[in-house]
C-alpha cells in the first residue's frame, strides 16, 4: 500500500509539473504571438500525418478532428508526465530527463512550425522556458516526498502491516517521513503558478481579430445580389437554402484560428505580373464590391455528406485584382497562401473566365466569422474548396502549376478539381417510419457554375419520377427539391435520388471515394411506411 501510494503521489507530481510548464509556455507563446508548445506539436502531427490518415480523421470525427487531435496530444503529455514523476521518485535524473526529452520534441515542433511569422528565437522561448519550469517544478514537488524504502522489500511492508494491527488511523498508509502540510503547500503553490500563467495567457492572447471584427462596418455593395427566389425551404427537414454561419462546414488544418485583425492585414499580389500590389483592408473596402450567393463544397464530402453549404458573400472580384496587377501570358495557376502558411493552387482560367470569383470579406450579411477566414478569404464558384477557398488570405502569386507546391495536391489530391454534380436526400431520414398519408421527400442538389436542370427520385426499383425544384437562383448555388409519394405501399423501402445538370448530363451511379477529385454515386436512404 505504501509503495502504491508513493507512486500515485509521484505521478501526481509529474502531472502538476507538466501543467505548470504548459501554462507558462502558453502564456509566453501568447505574448510572443506564436503557437503554444501543445499546438506546435499538434501542427507537426498534422504536417507529418499521411493523407489517408487525415481522410480517416475527417470521416470519423468530422469538424471535431482538431479537438480530438489536441486532446490526444494533451492526454499523451499527461501520461508521459505521470511516468516522469514515478521514475523521478526513485531516479531523480531519469525523471527530469524524460521532461527534457518532451521539451526537446516541443522545441523541434516549434522550430518547424510555419503557421507563425514570429522569429524562431522568440518562438523557441515558450518550449524552452516551459521545459525548465516543468523540470524545476517536478524536482521541487518530488522533494516533498520521502525517499522510498530500499530495504526489507515487500516482506517488510507486510510485517509492518501485521504489527500495526487493525487499528489504523487516517494517514497511517502514507510513507514514513511524509510531510502532508509541506506537500499540500507545494502543490497549491504550483497550482497557483499554473492558474496565474493561464490567466495571463487568456488576457495576453485575447483575439485582436475578434475586436477588429466587432468594430467593422461593411459598406453597401456596388452590385447587390438578386432577391432570393420565392418558394425556398419548401419542406421541414430540408436543409436551409442559406446556411447560417454557425452551421457552415469547416474543414481545414488550422488547430488554432489565426488571429488577423483587419487594420494590420495586408494582401500581396505578385509573381508573373506586370506590377506587384500591396493592399490593405481599407483598399479592399474602397473597391467596388459584389454580393453573390455561392455554394461551396469540400472535396472530402462523401455521397450524401454535409460538407456543403450555401451563403451570401460580399467581396472584391478576384479577376479585377489580377487585371490591376497584369497577368503574364505563361501563367496557368494562382498560388494563394493563408496567414497560417497553408498553400493552395487554383487554375488561373477559372478565376479569369468571368465567374464571380471573390476575395470575400463578408458572409451572410456580416464580416467573415473568425473560423471562416476573417478578414478575407477566397471564394471561387465551381471548384472544390481545397483548390479555391483559401481562408485568412494574405498572399496571391501568379505562377505555373509546374512550379507550385500546394498542400493538398502534394498529398495526392488532383490539381484540377471542378465540383461534381451531386444530390442528397434530407427527408426522410434513414430508417425513419412514416405514416401512409404523409410520405414526402426532399433535399438539395448542386452543380456549381453549371446549374441543376432536374432532379429525379425512385422508390426501390420503380421507374424514376421527377421531383419539384425550387426556382433557380443562379448556376453557382444549389437547388432544393421535393417529392410526394401519392400512393405509398406499407413496408420497408429504399429511396434514391439523382440529378441532371443544366447541360443535360445526368449524375453517374458509379461509386467513387472523395480522393483524388471528389466522390460520385447516387444517394439513397432506407425508410418504412406504416
Amino acid at each position: 500500500m505504501t509503495t502504491a501510494r508513493l507512486r500515485l503521489l509521484a505521478a501526481a507530481c509529474g502531472v502538476l509539473a507538466a501543467l505548470a510548464g504548459v501554462a507558462v509556455g502558453t502564456a509566453l507563446a501568447a505574448a510572443a504571438g506564436g503557437p503554444s508548445p501543445v499546438v506546435a506539436v499538434g501542427n507537426s502531427v498534422v504536417s507529418l500525418t499521411p493523407g489517408f490518415v487525415k481522410d480517416f480523421a475527417v470521416r470519423t470525427f468530422g469538424e471535431s478532428d482538431k479537438a480530438v487531435l489536441l486532446g490526444t496530444v494533451a492526454v499523451l503529455l499527461l501520461g508521459v508526465a505521470a511516468a516522469a514523476g514515478v521514475l523521478g521518485a526513485t531516479r531523480r535524473r531519469l525523471g527530469v530527463g524524460v521532461v527534457v526529452a518532451v521539451g526537446a520534441v516541443a522545441a523541434a515542433a516549434t522550430a518547424a512550425d510555419d503557421t507563425t511569422s514570429v522569429w524562431p528565437v522568440i518562438a523557441l522561448l515558450a518550449p524552452v522556458v516551459a521545459t525548465l519550469v516543468a523540470a524545476w517544478t517536478l524536482v521541487l514537488l518530488l522533494r516533498t516526498l520521502p525517499e522510498p524504502t530500499r530495504s526489507g522489500g515487500a516482506a517488510a511492508e507486510v510485517a509492518a502491516e501485521v504489527a500495526t494491527g487493525p487499528a489504523r488511523r487516517p494517514g497511517d498508509d502514507l510513507p514514513s517521513g511524509f510531510d502532508r502540510r509541506r506537500f499540500l503547500v507545494t502543490v497549491l503553490g504550483t497550482a497557483a503558478v499554473a492558474a496565474s500563467a493561464g490567466g495571463v495567457a487568456r488576457v495576453v492572447g485575447g483575439s485582436e481579430a475578434a475586436v477588429s471584427r466587432a468594430n467593422l462596418r461593411l459598406p453597401v455593395p456596388a452590385s447587390p445580389a438578386a432577391a432570393v427566389p420565392s418558394g425556398i425551404d419548401p419542406l421541414p427537414g430540408v436543409t436551409s437554402y442559406l446556411t447560417p454561419n454557425r452551421d457552415f462546414y469547416r474543414v481545414d488544418t488550422a488547430l488554432i484560428v489565426p488571429d488577423v485583425p483587419a487594420d494590420t492585414w495586408r494582401l500581396r499580389v505578385h509573381g508573373d505580373v506586370d506590377r506587384t500590389l500591396d493592399l490593405s483592408f481599407a483598399d479592399l473596402l474602397d473597391m467596388p464590391l459584389l454580393e453573390r450567393r455561392i455554394t461551396l463544397t469540400c472535396v472530402s464530402n462523401e455521397v450524401g455528406g454535409e460538407y456543403v453549404g450555401n451563403a451570401t458573400w460580399i467581396g472584391v472580384p478576384l479577376a479585377e485584382l489580377l487585371r490591376r496587377a497584369g497577368v503574364g501570358r505563361d501563367a496557368d495557376a494562382l498560388k494563394s497562401t493563408s496567414a497560417d502558411g497553408m498553400v493552395i493552387g487554383t487554375p488561373l482560367d477559372a478565376v479569369l473566365d468571368g465567374r464571380d470569383a471573390l476575395v470575400a470579406i463578408a458572409m451572410n450579411g456580416e464580416p467573415l466569422p473568425l473560423a471562416h477566414g476573417f478578414p478575407a478569404r477566397m471564394v471561387v464558384p465551381g471548384l472544390y474548396g481545397y483548390v479555391s477557398a483559401t481562408k485568412w488570405l494574405v498572399d496571391l502569386e501568379v505562377t505555373r502549376f509546374s512550379e507550385l507546391e500546394a498542400y493538398w495536391t502534394e498529398r495526392g489530391w488532383a490539381e484540377q478539381a471542378p465540383v461534381k454534380l451531386a444530390s442528397r436526400i434530407d427527408v426522410p431520414r434513414s430508417f425513419q417510419s412514416l405514416p401512409r398519408d404523409s410520405v414526402r421527400a426532399g433535399g438539395v442538389a448542386w452543380a456549381q457554375h453549371v446549374g441543376v436542370g432536374a432532379v429525379e427520385v425512385r422508390v426501390d426499383d420503380d421507374p424514376w419520377e421527377p421531383a419539384r425544384l425550387v426556382p433557380q437562383d443562379g448556376i453557382d448555388t444549389w437547388r432544393q427539391w421535393t417529392w410526394r409519394w401519392d400512393d405509398p405501399t406499407p413496408g420497408d423501402h429504399t429511396l434514391t435520388v439523382r440529378a441532371t445538370d443544366a447541360d443535360g448530363t445526368t449524375q453517374t451511379s458509379d461509386r467513387a471515394e472523395p480522393r483524388p477529385d471528389g466522390a460520385t454515386g447516387w444517394h439513397s436512404v432506407s425508410f418504412s411506411v406504416e
